[in-house]
């Protein structure tokens, strides 16, 4: 019997810097399509068992421009980080045991083919958790991913966080994890929030998870351009023009 899989995305924030006001960041169109059902089709393509949607800001349109997909929802009212996202799904996934996969409700050009490997390393290798990383040119605003003398991850660290040896590091993390669920639970709640921006770092549950014994992989993403996430106008034109000309 083959392991359950259910999909998360996160998709509460406000996203400012969209200067739109009437919408969601998630919301705005790519090509006629909401930004947000790029990302469940990804979800699909993995036919998991569970598709969560973590929602926040005006809900109410995330929820209504979803009413045709079969997805629960999590609300997550208060702006905490990204862990502390995750901690809201916790009451739907209490009886789910299997893996988990985290997307970004912003990134819209991950292939499914990406999120098969990255799935593959995850249960090839017997992780208790894989991060999906990239090499980026320009790596600034992204957090760093450490490695250890052997070559294997060590741990994650914030763009605003980092030193200025780290910030030198090319290899990023995209946002985007395989989690066992059961001992991704055991460990989000002891994540704490010392850190620049007073939040709780999902990244943070991975040294926690290797404190138990586990091991943590890594896939490393092709392209950077498939893990783009999409924060200002600009970039939005630029991932539309991207996702046009990879359609002709």
């Amino acid at each position: 019997m083959s392991k359950q899989l259910a999909v998360v995305i996160m998709a509460a924030g406000k996203g400012t810097r969209m200067k739109r006001d009437d919408i969601p960041k998630v919301c705005n169109p790519i090509l006629g399509k909401p930004l947000i059902q790029y990302v469940v089709d990804q979800a699909n393509s993995l036919t998991p068992s569970k598709i969560i949607c973590i929602v926040g800001h005006q809900q109410e349109i995330v929820r209504k421009t979803l009413q045709a997909e079969a997805v629960l929802f999590a609300e997550q009212l208060e702006q905490l980080g990204t862990g502390h996202a995750v901690q809201q799904t916790a009451e739907l996934l209490k009886d789910f045991d299997g893996d988990i996969i985290v997307l970004s409700g912003d990134v819209p050009q991950l292939r499914g083919s990406t999120l098969a490997a990255l799935l593959k390393k995850h249960r090839d290798g017997n992780f208790a958790a894989t991060v999906l990383t990239a090499l980026a040119d320009d790596p600034t605003g992204y957090g760093r991913v450490l490695r250890t003398e052997n070559d294997h991850f060590d741990y994650v660290v914030e763009h605003k966080d980092a030193t200025e040896k780290q910030l030198s590091i090319n290899e990023i993390n995209s946002g985007i994890y395989v989690f066992d669920s059961k001992k991704l639970f055991s460990e989000l709640n002891k994540v704490g929030n010392s850190n620049a921006q007073g939040e709780y770092y999902l990244p943070d549950v991975l040294p926690l998870l290797q404190k138990t014994g586990a091991k943590v992989g890594v896939e490393i993403c092709e392209t950077f351009s498939e893990i783009q996430g999409i924060n200002t106008v600009e970039e939005l034109k630029t991932v539309e023009a991207k996702i046009l000309a990879a359609q002709e």
